[in-house]
């Protein structure tokens, strides 16, 4: 059996695309995901990365006009409420429930309340782990 190699997540610092420089990459907290600067153009602040996986932190305002993703993502409700839409189902959320969605599925937030945050997962290749291409490598 081949051991594999572990790979070592570049510091934030190293990596353009993570905006949180945080003193420890395994933890995270709301309070310091709320003091990053939300990147232009962006709709979630990036908290810190690992291998393909990506945290991030999401409190929209509003409405949420996101668009499917291209990886599949997990979403851990911090607070508020609301209806998840997801592929067309309707599901009322709350805090410390965990939302699934494939990549390339369509989904979103609705009617939630003023205080909604989320953490944001996306992990796996691009096209999701269910992707049959990626099944077949």
């Amino acid at each position: 059996m081949r051991k594999r190699k572990q790979q070592i997540s570049k510091h934030p610092s190293e990596r353009p695309d993570i905006a949180a420089e945080p003193d420890v990459q395994w933890r995270a907290t709301v309070v310091q995901a709320e003091e990053l600067p939300l990147p232009k153009g962006e709709r979630s602040v990036p908290v810190f990365a690992h291998g393909n996986m990506l945290l991030k932190f999401y409190t929209p305002r509003g409405t949420d006009e996101q668009t499917p993703h291209t990886k599949d993502e997990l979403y851990v409700v911090v607070r508020g409420s609301g209806t998840f839409v997801r592929g067309g189902e309707r599901h009322p959320f709350r805090p410390g429930d965990v939302l699934f969605v494939p990549a390339e599925v369509e989904h979103r937030f609705e009617d939630f309340s003023e205080d909604f945050a989320t953490w944001v997962i996306f992990y796996g290749p691009e096209g999701g782990e269910g992707n049959e291409e990626n099944e077949a490598n």
